[in-house]
């Protein structure tokens, strides 16, 4: 099934850890990288005083469970030094699960489709990117949720993902730097 996932970073090294993920996620068993969007610049969410994030969206071909993707990705997460300190604070890295598949899964730990990617532009822009016509659970495709608000979303370019022999080459091409 293919997945779409989010990632955003903004303390640290945002951009070589946006890679680092990428790079993990297409070495880690059971799953195959098939597209990787441009990287964006976007305003944080919530009231938490914090750098602009790096945001992109990547799809995967996996058949593990959501749950399985979670602690799979929680593993990327805490390899990259993520920690959970304050809710939509800084970080290192962040994964979410977008979308798997037509799959819907609803706990405490996880919900699929993530139930605000259809409100968050740093989600919308770089999904639409890749897959324009993708019909959101709320009936209407992605490129018409971006359209009615592109927010403050800045394109600044690609990263580039060398996987060679198993083990994860990571080289970073075309972005911006920031202050």
């Amino acid at each position: 099934m293919v997945c779409y996932l989010g990632l955003g970073a903004n303390i640290g090294r945002p951009v070589y850890q946006l890679a680092a993920a990428i790079s993990a996620l297409a070495t880690s068993p059971n799953v195959s990288l098939r597209r990787i969007s441009a990287v964006y610049s976007t305003k944080p969410v919530g009231a938490v005083e914090q750098p602009d994030f790096f945001n992109m969206v990547v799809a995967i071909s996996t058949e593990l469970s959501p749950m399985q993707l979670l602690e799979m990705t929680g593993g990327i997460e805490d390899e990259l030094g993520r920690v959970r300190e304050v809710k939509d604070g800084p970080r290192t890295i962040d994964i979410d699960i977008l979308l798997c598949g037509g799959m819907t899964w609803d706990d405490a730990e996880l919900t699929v489709p993530h139930p605000r990617m259809e409100q968050r532009q740093f989600v919308l822009a770089p999904l639409s990117e890749m897959a324009p016509e993708l019909i959101l659970p709320n009936g209407r495709p992605v490129l018409e949720l971006l359209e009615e608000d592109c927010g403050d979303v800045e394109m600044l370019g690609r990263l580039g993902v060398l996987v060679r022999g198993g083990e994860g080459v990571v080289r970073t091409e075309e972005i911006v730097s920031r202050p």
